[in-house]
């Protein structure tokens, strides 16, 4: 049930339309937790008709114009609540791990190859989360909610640090597999 929350969140930042959701998912929200363009609307219309979040009535009425929403109080309490709830944490699944597992019993063609290109991606995402530290927390910006936001932040590069760096290992280690011939 997040991704209602993900959005009541967003709303409650910023009043926006369907459309603005989606560009802000594709900038931040979705770093961490991923929506199409449908998924959105299909929930907006969930939160709407529970009555956690509202239209904005529009200035001039127009076919086809962009409806904005915003966080009505039963919707401020209903992620209030959902915040404040203990929730465990979930297993990680990642299918390369499972590849990896695989290749010990199947051999390792291909493997190689696809650890390096993860270990590119996982740079490329790594120096995209630095920019992003840089360039909206800087030195004094410090008020509780830039400072849990940049916490969401430095989870995601302590995670791409870590990926980079177990990657680094794995690539290491298979170098020295006794039947390890270069790709």
């Amino acid at each position: 049930m997040s991704l209602p929350h993900a959005i009541l969140t967003a709303l409650v930042e910023k009043p926006s339309s369907g459309l603005d959701l989606t560009r802000r998912f594709d900038r931040s929200i979705g770093y961490f937790w991923s929506a199409t363009h449908q998924q959105i609307y299909r929930e907006l219309g969930k939160l709407e008709a529970e009555g956690f979040i509202r239209t904005l009535p529009s200035e001039q009425p127009a076919r086809g114009q962009k409806k904005s929403y915003e966080v009505l109080p039963a919707g401020r309490a209903e992620l209030a609540r959902w915040t404040a709830a203990s929730q465990d944490p979930r297993p990680h699944r990642d299918t390369l791990l499972l590849r990896m597992r695989a290749a010990a019993v199947v051999g390792t063609e291909g493997i190689e190859a696809d650890l390096r290109r993860h270990l590119d991606l996982h740079r490329r995402q790594l120096a995209e989360y630095e920019e992003i530290e840089k360039r909206d927390f800087p030195p004094g910006k410090d008020s509780s909610q830039d400072r849990l936001r940049h916490l969401v932040l430095r989870a995601g590069i302590d995670l791409e640090t870590f990926w980079a760096q177990w990657l680094t290992r794995a690539l290491e280690e298979f170098a020295e597999l006794p039947d390890h011939e270069t790709a």
